[in-house]
């Protein structure tokens, strides 16, 4: 009962937004369980998240289900749904997995890519200029975040976006529980990122994969997900 007083309550949702009330539901929770408002091993009541979010059981019902197939809940005999222990090793098992879908994801993204979603990309990487210069991370992971989705787009593959948008809600755990970057990583995030967009416009699939592959591994080490690659022997 304590540990229900001390969480903070979720805020309901707002009637204007343009998503179904699912996918709404589904989002605010996934959010929650990043933020630690849900911590690990906390029962999830339908009605009750219902009553926070001010709608009916239904959405909420489906929200589960999706968080379950993410494997961010799991359902327990006795005890019911549940928020999922993601643990260490999880977490680097997963941002291996999406290190090599967004590498294929961007492979993909360089045979499709057009005019429109280059252009685009390059007012990305403006802002992603501004912020690195100012240091600014809150502008900087919106920006990467609208970076990263609009190369998932750009392959035409419903489940590749899919997969890749629950594999973000771990990405997102896993930086919320990490050491985290310096301002001194933030010019070697840039100009990654300016060498991804260099190999789309080259429609170069395979030096797009190993770029994308690369800046999501070396991200995940950064940011203490992942150990540093173990240096190469020296020859005596």
């Amino acid at each position: 009962m304590a540990a229900e007083t001390a969480r903070q309550r979720l805020a309901p949702l707002a009637e204007e937004d343009t998503l179904s009330l699912g996918e709404r539901a589904y989002r605010r929770l996934r959010e929650s369980i990043v933020q630690g408002m849900l911590p690990a091993g906390r029962k999830i009541s339908e009605r009750s998240i219902a009553t926070e979010l001010g709608i009916s059981a239904q959405p909420v019902r489906e929200a589960l289900r999706r968080l379950e197939q993410d494997g961010m809940v799991v359902t327990l005999p006795r005890r019911g749904t549940v928020v999922a222990e993601v643990g260490p090793a999880q977490l680097g098992e997963l941002g291996r997995i999406r290190a090599a879908l967004e590498g294929v994801a961007c492979a993909l993204a360089a045979e499709r890519i057009d005019a429109d979603s280059l252009a685009s990309l390059a007012v990305i990487l403006k802002r992603m200029t501004a912020g690195t210069e100012a240091g600014d991370t809150e502008a900087l992971d919106e920006a990467n975040e609208e970076f990263h989705a609009l190369i998932h787009r750009a392959t035409g593959n419903l489940f590749l976006i899919r997969s890749l948008g629950s594999l973000r809600a771990y990405d997102h755990l896993g930086r919320h529980r990490a050491i985290g970057s310096t301002p001194r990583d933030l010019p070697k995030a840039l100009a990654e990122h300016r060498g991804i967009v260099a190999a789309l416009r080259r429609h170069d699939p395979a030096l797009a994969e190993a770029r994308m592959r690369h800046h999501i591994l070396r991200s995940l080490v950064t940011n203490g997900v992942l150990p540093p690659p173990p240096r190469p022997m020296r020859r005596p």
